[in-house]
């Protein structure tokens, strides 16, 4: 596609931080190997959801290709005797599943496009490489000061987007990184009001903003253009990373990480807090912040990819926040995340599960403190603190910001105005989402509650219960009819003396 090409009528614009579930269902054994079917579901919706089938040595290319993220896989060893076995079959099915299972939960890895095109290959068969190159080719015929100096293989976590290191003609000896990303299920601005504010990036001035070179985007689109960071991102420095490298031999098994200061934790914390601060006071979305997205400069941090919420990309996190429904607006997201980037900052991981309700020792009972009100399990049920009440807490609220520049943005009012009708459509798309998830976790509540031993166990006493209570019910209709006979036939009978065996039968 050309970088000005419309998208293809229909375009199905997919959300790929919806998880994939997959359940190996049968296996069928051919002459010389066996095939897995397996029953593939996007998110929780039954009517989204395909049949596969793959070899063992489909699984054993793609763990291959995961070596890459240095975690240990739980692929069932090779076996080359006797593979075709019933037994042996049941068994490896019963292993794969569980490699399954462990590859769709795992947060980075059920979002790359090697399991995506493993599970989901009609959706993920275009080459996004390919594609990107071609619309940056075109961009350059546009504007021929610049020159790929090499791509960035895989640095992002995102499929349609992709990173090229670029050099100016007039500068050769500056490097620049060109982000190109196809756009989002989350894109309802308009064309028009996409490309105004694309234009408008570039002017943005804030201390703590990662500044914008050039910004353009089409119907399909978009590329940003900013100066390579030799530093790369806060997530680089927890994990001793290198910026250039692949998202998932940088994050997934870090093989040293350490988390930062007291003192850095306070002001990265403070200015990252300040920036969500001036983005709302403009009413520009963001739902984007991660410690990827965090550039070091010195002492000071800064915010990246400030368009992604303009393309309408999904968030991050967002598997993780669809299942919290007091989460639903774009503050909540971003103080969600901000919960997230603290817990990294303090532990040098990512927290293993959310809601967390136990932390480990903090370098400041502060900092627990505000963890605690954003990923408790009390935080994430009742609701969000706002992004003001988290600059009043101790921890950051006396933190003394020495930068003098002055931030510096305008925007038309007809622009912020669609930006907040863009947004309200992103936050009601975010809700129908959590209504179904929601309803998903009570059907299959209630299917479980049905399906244990305990209840199986009360309906079986029930059902003898009522079973008894028919047949004493029976017994006694048996006895008032045969009585109301007797009674019946009295005028044509003989009369009975009180002892006789008939008076058994007498009404009462």
């Amino acid at each position: 596609m050309a970088f000005m090409e419309k998208p293809p009528a229909g375009k199905v614009l997919l959300d790929d931080t919806v998880p994939l579930i997959a359940v190996i269902e049968a296996s069928q054994s051919l002459q010389s190997h066996t095939e897995y079917i397996i029953r593939v579901q996007r998110g929780v919706s039954t009517e989204s959801s395909w049949q596969v089938l793959r070899r063992y040595s489909d699984f054993d290319m793609l763990n291959n290709n995961l070596q890459i993220s240095g975690l240990s896989l739980p692929l069932p060893p090779k076996k080359l005797i006797g593979n075709m076995d019933r037994e042996f079959i049941a068994e490896r099915q019963k292993g794969l599943q569980n490699y399954l299972n462990f590859i769709t939960t795992h947060h980075i890895l059920s979002g790359c496009e090697l399991v995506k095109k493993f599970l989901d290959t009609n959706s993920y068969s275009a080459n996004y490489t390919e594609i990107a190159l071609q619309q940056v080719s075109m961009f350059f015929r546009s504007d021929p000061k610049w020159e790929v100096v090499e791509p960035l293989k895989e640095m992002g976590w995102r499929i349609r987007k992709r990173h090229f290191l670029i050099k100016s003609k007039n500068q050769p000896k500056e490097r620049q990184v060109l982000s190109w990303a196809d756009l989002g299920p989350d894109k309802f601005l308009s064309d028009k009001d996409l490309q105004s504010a694309m234009k408008l990036l570039p002017t943005l001035s804030h201390p703590y903003i990662y500044p914008v070179t050039f910004a353009s985007a089409s119907e399909s689109s978009a590329l940003v253009i900013r100066m390579f960071n030799e530093k790369g991102t806060l997530r680089d420095h927890i994990c001793k990373a290198k910026p250039k490298d692949p998202f998932l031999k940088k994050y997934c098994s870090p093989k040293k990480i350490q988390g930062l200061d007291l003192q850095q934790i306070r002001t990265f914390g403070r200015q990252i807090l300040e920036v969500l601060k001036f983005l709302q006071d403009k009413g520009i979305p963001y739902g984007h912040l991660h410690s990827s997205n965090v550039l070091l400069d010195g002492d000071s941090c800064k915010l990246l990819d400030l368009e992604n919420s303009l393309l309408g990309l999904p968030s991050y996190y967002r598997a993780y926040f669809t299942h919290f429904r007091k989460i639903s607006t774009t503050e909540s997201i971003d103080v969600y995340s901000f919960g997230h980037l603290l817990y990294e900052m303090t532990y040098g991981r990512p927290p293993d599960a959310v809601p967390v309700d136990h932390f480990p020792p903090a370098p400041s009972t502060s900092i627990t403190s505000v963890l605690q009100s954003i990923l408790s399990t009390e935080a994430c049920r009742t609701g969000m603190p706002t992004v003001t009440q988290l600059l009043q807490t101790p921890l950051f609220s006396d933190v003394l910001l020495l930068s003098s520049e002055k931030p510096q943005f305008k925007i038309s009012t007809k622009l912020k105005e669609a930006l907040k009708t863009a947004n309200d459509c992103l936050e009601k798309r975010l809700l129908e989402e959590q209504k179904m998830i929601h309803q998903h976790k009570r059907l299959t509540r209630a299917q479980s509650h049905h399906g244990s031993e305990e209840e199986k166990k009360k309906r079986k006493i029930l059902a003898r219960k009522k079973s008894r209570q028919s047949a004493e019910n029976d017994e006694d209709l048996s006895a008032k009819y045969n009585n109301s006979n007797n009674s019946g036939s009295g005028a044509s009978s003989p009369l009975t003396s009180p002892s006789s065996p008939t008076a058994d039968y007498a009404p009462f």
